[in-house]
């Protein structure tokens, strides 16, 4: 009777469906609007419970939804900071990106972007910590919205690939849903605060 009553109560693959990929949608678009929100680990934590999905196309709906949203956020922080860069009093969303931008990691991306600007789009999306510097320097080298956005379609693709495959690998280690989960988001952790640690270890040593 009680198992029976648990069962009932666990959602469905439809209702996680419903509910699952609307939040994942506005999450990462959010994440990418406000660089807070963890949105590897999301992408990650959702590619886990598709994983564990009958439905064979729940990876690929996944896949879809996170590229999606991560290239409407993206365009969405660009437009804004474009409208920093065009007014004579700048902006609020164009002054939140330049402090989260060292100067010396936004030089970095301005010499790299020089160079190389399809690739340096690609890896700032696969490189922790890496969006901003680019995008901040792609805003004051005044790249036009349509540039930005053609490079960005392949970064936002190889980037929601990145994190699926660090989901599946943590859904393929267990046969309950949540230890998988669990793998997937230390394993996104981890991946995204490597570069810190890096860089703080390399101060420490100078």
């Amino acid at each position: 009777m009680i198992l029976a009553e648990l069962a009932r109560a666990v959602p469905t693959e439809d209702t996680q469906q419903a509910v699952g990929y609307p939040s994942l949608f506005l999450l990462v678009v959010l994440g990418s609007l406000v660089p807070v929100v963890p949105t590897g680990a999301l992408v990650s934590s959702a590619a886990v419970v598709a994983f564990h999905q009958t439905d064979p196309f729940s990876l690929l709906v996944v896949f879809g939804v996170a590229a999606f949203a991560a290239f409407l956020g993206d365009i969405g922080l660009y437009w804004l900071g474009q409208r920093g860069v065009r007014s004579k009093n700048g902006s609020r969303w164009l002054e939140a990106l330049r402090r989260r931008v060292p100067q010396e990691r936004l030089e970095q991306a301005q010499n790299k972007l020089g160079d190389h600007k399809g690739s340096v789009l690609v890896l700032s999306r696969l490189v922790p910590a890496g969006r901003i510097p680019v995008m901040l320097a792609c805003l004051l080298g005044k790249m036009p919205l349509r540039t930005f956005a053609r490079g960005d379609i392949p970064a936002c693709l190889a980037w929601a690939a990145a994190y699926q495959l660090i989901g599946i690998l943590g859904g393929s280690l267990f046969d309950e849903p949540w230890k998988g989960v669990v793998v997937a988001v230390a394993l996104t952790l981890a991946v995204s605060g490597a570069p810190a640690l890096w860089r703080k270890l390399r101060r420490a040593a100078g």
